[in-house]
């Protein structure tokens, strides 16, 4: 979930060569729990600046409320992957990683595993 739509495009893209079924988007994070509750996805893809509410208040909420699909994290800022994780994150991928970790890192979640794809040089 990412409120760029050519953001939500690219991930799209990326996600379809691995021939999976998005279920839908958000724009924000009040839309994102709605759409979370009626769809009970596997993997949920998420921004950590969204707008209304981070990404992170919202992997919190959806592990309260019972969640207990895999979240993947996205997020230009590499200092706040550590936070994401112990919010409920299932893996974190640096923004400037998407096109070579993004697939892994949801294989990864799925599985039950922890991932995490920083920009080289800088640590969570």
């Amino acid at each position: 979930m990412d409120d760029t739509p050519e953001i939500i495009r690219y991930y799209a893209e990326i996600l379809n060569a691995d021939s999976y079924e998005i279920v839908g988007t958000a724009p924000d994070a009040a839309v994102a729990l709605g759409m979370v509750a009626e769809t009970a996805p596997q993997v949920i893809l998420l921004d950590i600046s969204m707008p209304g509410m981070s990404g992170i208040e919202l992997a919190r909420r959806l592990r309260a409320a019972g969640c207990d699909a895999a979240i993947v994290f996205v997020s230009s800022d590499d200092a706040l992957a550590a936070d994401a994780m112990n919010a409920g994150g299932s893996a974190y991928v640096s923004k400037n990683l998407i096109a070579s970790d993004l697939r892994l890192a949801i294989r990864e979640a799925l599985a039950g595993r922890s991932f995490i794809a920083v920009w080289p040089g800088h640590r969570p």
